[in-house]
């Protein structure tokens, strides 16, 4: 019984310390994105011609992120049910945003007036053996042209 108590004790601390690292991430997040505003970005595909540049460069923006120990747990009751596991879609939320924001960062430090043909490619880390914390690799990558 004991167990079961700090089980519960820990994933308490566990849920308000994620939720918190969260709100925080997601709220520095809008900031920054904010802050970059007038950047232009397109996901036009290879038969699309792009704009007249003098220079061209790839960018990228890659963030690794982890889930909390209670989204995991969480994650792992609502497997047995099916479904949207949506305690997993504000990590992939928050993965891609900040992806694409540190290649924004780049191609903005760069000089870029836009960034086209841009892709964003997902990597769970860790392998499929469904034990410890899920950890993701977001990739953003485009070209930035001025």
């Amino acid at each position: 019984m004991d167990g079961l108590i700090v089980f519960a004790i820990l994933l308490g601390i566990g849920y308000f310390f994620g939720t918190r690292a969260e709100k925080q991430h997601f709220q520095l997040l809008q900031r920054r994105e904010q802050a970059i505003g007038g950047l232009m970005l397109s996901t036009a595909g290879a038969k699309v011609s792009l704009p007249k540049a003098q220079q061209a460069q790839l960018f990228t923006g890659s963030v690794v992120i982890s889930s909390d120990f209670f989204k995991t747990f969480i994650a792992g009751i609502l497997n047995l049910f099916g479904g949207r596991i949506t305690v997993y879609e504000s990590l992939l939320e928050r993965g891609r945003r900040e992806a694409l924001l540190r290649m924004e960062e780049a191609a903005l430090a760069w000089g870029a007036d836009q960034v086209v043909n841009i892709r964003i490619q997902t990597a769970e880390l860790g392998g499929n053996s469904g034990k410890g914390v899920v950890a993701l690799e977001v990739i953003a990558y485009g070209t930035g042209v001025r």
